[in-house]
This record gives C-alpha cells, sequence and structure tokens, in this order.
C-alpha cells in the first residue's frame, strides 16, 4: 500500500490518489515512468516526480519516520504492511488521573512476539523505555494518539516517541466500528482469559490500589489484563489494515 501512496503529495488527496489508480497508475514507480495525468501540469508532475523519488529512497533506506513527517496521522496505517516487521504494540495502564496529578503504573510493549511489560517502582524509568521503544519503526495502539502517547510524553519528556503511530481506534471509525477495544475485540472473534474477561482501565486502577495494599495476586491479574490488551493490538492491526486497503480502493466502507 505504501508504494501505492499518492497523498503524501502536496494537493493530492484521496479522490485524486484514486482516480490515478483507476488511469492505470498505481504506484510510485509508475508515476515516474508516465507522462503527466490529466489535469496535471508537467511543472507539478517534475515536482511530484521529486517528492516521489526521495520516497522511494528514504523507503529503501527503511526510513519509517520520514513518512512520519510526509504523512497525516490518519494516514499512518498505510504503513503498516511495510513495517509491521519492526512495529511495537503500546499499551499503558495509570493511575486514574489526569498526567498532572496521576502515573503510568505499567507499560506494556508486544513485538515480534515477545512481551515486555515495564512497572512504575521496578522496571519503569525513562532511560528503559527509550531503550525499549528505539528498535522499531512504527508503534500501534487503541486510542492512543488521546491517551496512551501523550500520557506518556508528560511523564517522560525526554521520551523519545517520533515514530509513525497507527491509533486502531480511528480506524475502527473509519471503517464503521463503535465503542472500545473489548466490544471490538468480540467483533472481531478475538479471545481474553477467563480471570480478565470483562475487566476495564477503572478495574486496573483498582488492581494497582490493591497491590499497592500489599495483595501481590492483584499485580499479577493486571500485568495479565495488560497483556491481553496489547497482545490482541497484532491481529486487530492485521484486519484493520486489509480493511483499510479495501475501503480505500474502492472509496466506500467495508465490513467484510
Amino acid at each position: 500500500m505504501l508504494q501505492s501512496t499518492f497523498v503524501l503529495l502536496k494537493g493530492v488527496g484521496e479522490y485524486t490518489e484514486r482516480r490515478w489508480w483507476e488511469d492505470g497508475i498505481p504506484d510510485w514507480r509508475t508515476f515516474l515512468d508516465r507522462p503527466a495525468p490529466h489535469g496535471l501540469s508537467a511543472t507539478r508532475k517534475a515536482l511530484y516526480d521529486r517528492d516521489i523519488a526521495a520516497a522511494l529512497h528514504h523507503l529503501t533506506q527503511g526510513q519509517a519516520r520520514y513518512f512520519a513527517r510526509c504523512l497525516k496521522p490518519r494516514d499512518h496505517w498505510r504503513l503498516f504492511d511495510t513495517f509491521k516487521h519492526k512495529a511495537v504494540y503500546l499499551d499503558i495502564e495509570t493511575t486514574g488521573e489526569p498526567p498532572a496529578t496521576g502515573d503510568v503504573t505499567v507499560v506494556g510493549l508486544y513485538a515480534q512476539g515477545r512481551l515486555t511489560q515495564l512497572v512504575r517502582g521496578d522496571s519503569l524509568t525513562e532511560a528503559r523505555l527509550n531503550q525499549a521503544l528505539a528498535p522499531y519503526d512504527l508503534i500501534v495502539t487503541f486510542f492512543g494518539s488521546v491517551f496512551d502517547l501523550p500520557y506518556l510524553r508528560a511523564k517522560f519528556p525526554g521520551l523519545a516517541l517520533d515514530h509513525p503511530h497507527m491509533d486502531l481506534c480511528f480506524a475502527a471509525r473509519r471503517l464503521g466500528y463503535q465503542g472500545g477495544l473489548k466490544p471490538i475485540e468480540a467483533q472481531m472473534g478475538l479471545d481474553r482469559e477467563a480471570d480478565v474477561q470483562g475487566l476495564d482501565g477503572w478495574e486496573a486502577v483498582r488492581l494497582w490500589n490493591e497491590w499497592q495494599r500489599g495483595r501481590a495476586a492483584s499485580l499479577e491479574r493486571l500485568l495479565r489484563y495488560n497483556a491481553a490488551d496489547v497482545r490482541n493490538l497484532e491481529p486487530l492491526a492485521e484486519r484493520f489494515y486489509d480493511r483499510l486497503v479495501a475501503r480505500c480502493r474502492t472509496g466506500g466502507v467495508s465490513r467484510a
């Protein structure tokens, strides 16, 4: 999908992009090899050729962050198939208060089949979080553009969060799905372990508070809850990506 993406060009929207595909210009290299499409001046074509050549260069170099700058956040999903081998799925738990008065309690990171959980008062530090995120080129969350990433930036000002970011909450809205992560998981046939079924963010706060009062089993359950959240982001991202590609190609909403 990335090499078929023309909305990174200034002045090109989804309608023009789709028209070019329909006119036999399916990707960047074809665009470079063809004369200007109907309605595009030779001068503008030359400018677009320069921008596409730059995009091809950065893609060849594996520089995902370049595309974080030239694509709108709502289009970062287009990077998923290209960079999913270096994607990290992220979910945080907090004390239930805003960043000014609250704290991050757990950061769950799932990548390449491995789960990492950083816990406040133990392994969760800015340096450790930077180290954990550094190898990855794409962050995937659910509602993270509104909650998880702003909260992390507020609590860890030196955190390097310049990755492209695929927010599955807004991908879901574009596809016609409503509700939070758990209802959407159920619609998509994704399961959780029985002892964390029905838990939500407020239950996560309660479990943290119980652990703070000395109940070790509550932290264990909180970590299982967080693990379920973060692991289920991967199959959800795969399914949403396929549906977003289909929607983008047709200009409609697909729930297939």
